[in-house]
Formats: structure tokens, sequence, C-alpha cells
């Protein structure tokens, strides 16, 4: 099962942070790479909404001697670019391979996010797709069989262009037996690979509350109160995204 790191350069999404094991203050949010030093990973999957943190998640994993696989996620529509429809919207993680597929990740973040308004198809990716130098992730929440098989979406992806891996996640939530049946069931029938994977947005399960209490201040909005017995945040009814949860789970 892959740890799938994201940090707090993911505004919102994360209460980790990409500071050097040894630095970080008593009382101060947690690092991913103090994490990776006491879990002895030789590996750290980084799963970024923007390439902001990459330089210094690489400076880091460098001076560690940890193999550094980074990752952005994107919204992407089933459509061109000219039509409209959110119920087309779902969501994919590129991996740059090595140093080619961090400049094409770049391109593509740059293109969808100044030219499509942050949400990029299937065309834009055809175009600057190299299938030596990157890889297409399907994140188990937030796919397309996320949302065609919970949230009546219509998304129709076009994997044509290269070989996905889609990853299968368990972290207690109503609806995980049902999307893994969906995602088991289309990899078997289109021949693509799946993986267990497990999300880490903080260490351990009492870090839930804190992680709680970060998002609610991130979305809160005019006109609306959060609070945390009724943060309006959906999906967030799991303490499983940790990695304390990971671990025991590998050590079974």
């Amino acid at each position: 099962m892959q740890p799938l790191f994201k940090s707090h350069y993911s505004v919102g999404k994360s209460i980790l942070t990409l500071t050097p094991p040894g630095a970080t203050k008593e009382g101060s949010s947690d690092s991913i790479f103090e994490i990776a030093q006491e879990e002895d990973l030789k590996t750290v999957i980084l799963v970024e909404d923007a390439p902001i943190g990459f330089l210094e998640a690489k400076n880091n994993s460098e001076s560690l001697g940890i193999q550094l696989i980074f990752g952005l996620r994107f919204e992407i529509s089933s459509l061109s670019k000219s039509e409209k429809g959110d119920d087309s919207i779902h969501k994919i993680i590129i991996f740059s391979k090595d140093d080619e597929g961090c400049t094409l990740l770049n391109k593509i973040y740059s293109k969808i996010n100044c030219e499509f308004n942050g949400i990029g198809n299937c065309k834009l990716l055809k175009d600057l797709w190299s299938e030596d130098h990157l890889k297409l992730a399907v994140p188990f929440y937030d796919s397309f069989l996320h949302r065609n098989s919970l949230t009546f979406g219509n998304c129709i992806p076009d994997f044509s262009f290269c070989s996905p891996t889609f990853f299968i996640e368990d972290n207690g939530l109503p609806f995980d037996n049902l999307l893994k049946s969906k995602v088991l069931k289309f990899c078997d029938e289109n021949g693509f690979l799946n993986e267990e994977a497990k999300t880490i947005y903080y260490k351990s399960r009492k870090d839930v509350e804190a992680f709680q209490t970060y998002k609610c201040i991130c979305n809160r909005s005019f006109g609306r109160k959060r609070s945390l017995s009724n943060p309006g945040l959906d999906h967030l009814g799991s303490r499983e995204f940790c990695i304390e949860s990971w671990k025991e789970y590998v050590n079974e």
C-alpha cells in the first residue's frame, strides 16, 4: 500500500509540512520528511494541487537520500474547451518520471490554469503527453468513477494516449466498498492496473480535529456558519487519512 502524502502547499487540504527532520518546532505541524525518516521510507510520493512546494521537497529528499515521486492533481472535463457542463468534471493525478517529465508537468499546469480557467481536457493532455516522461493515475476519490457512481456525474474520460494506474483506498467511508468494486470492474474490463494506496493528510488519528479545524478556516464563507460539529465539508467522516492508519495496515 502506497502512502500518498499531501502538504500544506495544497492550501486547505493537509496540515503536513515539508520541513526537514529536526527543524519542526514543538506544537507545530508535523513534517512529511520527519515521518518518512521515522518510518524508514525510501520513497516519498507527494501529490499536490500546485507545484510551489516542489523545490523544497526536492532539496529535502536529496539531502536525506529519499526518492521523491512528485505529482499534481488536476481537474479535467470530458468536454471540449468551448463546451460547458460541471457534471463532466473529474480529477486525475499526473506524475513526472524524470526531469523532462517535470518540464511537461509545469507546461500542463500552466496551460490549464492560464488558458483553461483551471479545468483541462483530454485533448490538452494528448497534445503535451509523453508516456516516457509522465505517468497518469486515477485517484480513488473525485475520479470519474466516483463522480458517475455517487454524484450522478457524466464523465467520459479518454485514456487512449496513456496507460493509467487506478488507486484503491479503504478509509472506512460508507461508499468505499462500492467504489472499490467499480474500480476493479473498470480495470478488469479495460486492462488497466490498480494499486492499493492511502492518502495522508495528517500524522495520527488524534490530529483529525486539527485537520477539520484547518479545513473549516480555509473553507469559511460569508453568510454561512461553520463549526467542528457542522463543518459543511463533504465526506469528512473518517480519521483514517493518516500515517498511523497506513502503518497498522502494512504491519498486519
